[in-house]
């Protein structure tokens, strides 16, 4: 027969029916020593001026493996919570003055990470209801089953873990000592990581909200590598590359004869990520038609093979990412209203650089420090290359930053960067700004201002041809290398050797 504790008219108060006598549990005031060979432990106090309660609901909780103290009234659990760090409390509501509710606010207010399940009888159910709001993490109403305290226990301890884990994998990233290539320590980025810390240990949906550029993937990466299934697969899928036929069997898989060209079967992403992680990217490319098999994928947790007339289950968790406004496409016909809602459980807007500029000297150096890795040399910013690169605006975000770092290191003739290896746009920036750039010798000089020269002041296009013929000389005339560092396409290169009289060869 199952115990029963708590009050009932023809049962005196906190009888236990079915369990063995008492005796093992310490329920004194003093915090019992923690059991040798047990990590993480839940570290419990139950509050309850019932006496064989209190006792009652300590045995059950020591037999569990739980460090476990009780306290008879607010005045000792304040004692307790003073000098002793509690995981949890079992708070009985009805402690003499009404101690109960007041106990709870002030442990929500100066104990936050300490969860609290309240006790109360079924005549006050409405205050259980209250305690919730306050902050309480679960109730029991009197009398309760020993199996319905277990139960609370176990999911107490439960959430106390992933409780731990999340504040460990936030200070990782907080400390740049995460997975996924994340830096950053301004407010923007703390926020996300706290978000991030959470959702990693989850399976819900995310939805990765950003300007192109952010590092929507790292963010992807971040997640999966940091959860539960970081040993299954993280497979990528690029919804604006391919086209919607291709598309869809990427996704879901064929058959062998489902379309020209099928001469055997294949297993879609969705099913052999088996237990790991999708991640769609610029989900707000994917086609209307796509969108709705999608949607009946995430739903059903099934997929049908294009050409196929069975399902086969699926279990991977989906992330997906655009750079796109969701919510006004969903308004304009253009992406599925429950397609959105399902993804989005939970959202996560990466904040553009221009948004967290104490982040990009930072980000700078650890992209340098990982160009001193594959090339061997090491380099260091001039003061005023760091200062432009921190005071401009990134409309390409990360990306861009990387990029003109990569181009700076292969254009450098020494161990120092300055503002001529950086790109045009930055130059130009910092002519908008009041420095104005002056060749001398060779090249483009650093560091000499209209305020402290005489030479002539050169024209914008002088400083591009100027910036193009030193970036092709340097790379002995490899153009196409030329133009992905200076950030133009290569028809624009070419057209622009051709004005300056510059034959092909």
């Amino acid at each position: 027969m199952s115990g029963v504790i708590g009050w009932d008219e023809d049962v005196p108060s906190a009888v236990l029916v079915g369990l063995t006598p008492m005796g093992g549990a310490k329920v004194d005031e003093k915090m019992p020593k923690e059991p040798a060979g047990h990590m993480e432990l839940l570290h419990v106090m139950v509050v309850d001026d019932d006496e064989a309660v209190r006792k009652a609901c300590c045995e059950i909780a020591a037999r569990l493996g739980c460090v476990v103290v009780g306290a008879g009234n607010a005045t000792a659990a304040q004692a307790i919570l003073k000098d002793h760090q509690i995981d949890l409390i079992l708070l009985d509501l009805k402690l003499p003055g009404g101690g109960g509710m007041a106990l709870l606010e002030q442990v929500k207010m100066l104990h936050p990470e300490t969860a609290v399940v309240v006790m109360t009888a079924f005549a006050t159910v409405s205050s259980a209801v209250e305690a919730m709001r306050i902050g309480a993490s679960d109730y029991l109403t009197k009398p309760f089953a020993l199996e319905d305290l277990t139960l609370v226990l176990e999911r107490a301890g439960q959430r106390h873990h992933m409780d731990v884990q999340s504040r460990q994998l936030r200070e990782r990233l907080r400390t740049q000592q995460g997975m996924g290539g994340l830096v950053g320590q301004s407010p923007e980025m703390e926020k996300l990581y706290r978000i991030l810390s959470k959702v990693a240990f989850s399976t819900h949906p995310v939805l990765i909200l950003g300007e192109s550029g952010t590092g929507k993937e790292l963010v992807a990466r971040s997640i999966h590598f940091n959860g539960t299934n970081a040993a299954k697969p993280f497979i990528p899928v690029d919804c604006g590359s391919l086209v919607p036929t291709l598309i869809e069997s990427e996704l879901f898989g064929h058959v062998k004869g489902a379309f020209t060209g099928a001469d055997r079967a294949k297993e879609g992403l969705l099913a052999s990520a088996d237990g790991g992680t999708v991640f769609l990217d610029e989900i707000g490319e994917l086609p209307l038609d796509l969108q709705s098999k999608l949607l009946r994928a995430l739903q059903e947790k099934e997929v049908r093979p294009v050409g196929a007339t069975q399902t086969r289950p699926i279990s991977a968790r989906v992330l997906a990412a655009t750079n796109r406004d969701l919510a006004t496409m969903v308004e304009q016909g253009r992406f599925r209203k429950d397609l959105y809602f399902r993804l989005n459980v939970v959202n996560l807007r990466i904040p553009p650089l221009r948004n967290r500029r104490e982040d990009i000297a930072p980000l700078a150096m650890h992209f340098l420090e990982r160009m001193k890795k594959e090339t061997g040399v090491e380099r260091v910013f001039s003061d005023e290359t760091l200062r432009m690169i921190t005071e401009y605006d990134w409309p390409g975000n990360v990306r861009e930053l990387e990029n003109a770092i990569e181009r700076a290191c292969a254009l450098s003739s020494g161990p120092v960067l300055h503002m001529g290896d950086l790109p045009t746009q930055l130059q130009d920036f910092r002519m908008q700004r009041g420095g104005a750039v002056f060749p001398t010798g060779d090249g483009l000089n650093e560091g000499h201002t209209a305020s402290e020269t005489k030479t002539s002041i050169v024209t914008m296009a002088e400083l591009e041809k100027k910036a193009i013929l030193e970036t092709l000389r340097q790379l002995d005339g490899d153009k196409l290398m030329a133009a992905r560092l200076l950030g133009i396409g290569k028809t624009t290169l070419y057209r622009k050797l051709k004005e300056y009289g510059i034959a092909e060869g």
